[in-house]
Order: structure tokens, then sequence, then C-alpha cells
């Protein structure tokens, strides 16, 4: 499961630098550029959530540990 959690961190960096390359910074809200902004935000957001159940997975090991 550690493994897999760290493959979906590594794809959803790998979109997240793709989609800032296809922001136009001139006008980050018109067309393609909003599109590519959604992108960040969504790998964004799948990358804080794999986080989060990384952090969760190890304080659920400690706690059975120490029963």
């Amino acid at each position: 499961m550690k493994i897999f959690i760290y493959i979906i961190i590594l794809l959803s960096a790998g979109l997240l630098i793709f989609n800032l390359t296809k922001v136009d910074w001139d006008n980050p809200f018109v067309g393609q550029s909003s599109v590519a902004l959604i992108g960040i935000f969504a790998a964004a957001c799948g990358i804080a959530l794999m986080s989060i159940l990384l952090v969760s997975k190890k304080i659920a090991k400690k706690s059975k540990s120490k029963r």
C-alpha cells in the first residue's frame, strides 16, 4: 500500500508540473489556462490527501504497537 501511495504522489506531482507549463500567465482564467489551473488544484489536492493518508497510517501503526 505504501508503494502505491508514493506512486500516486509522483503521478500527481508530474501532472502538477505538466499543468504549470500549460498556463498562460498573462491570462490565467481564459481558455485552456483555466483547465490547467483546475488540473493544478486537483493534483495538489491529490498530493495533500495522499500525504495525510501516509501520516494516518504511521499514527495507526504506532498506536497499535503501544497496546
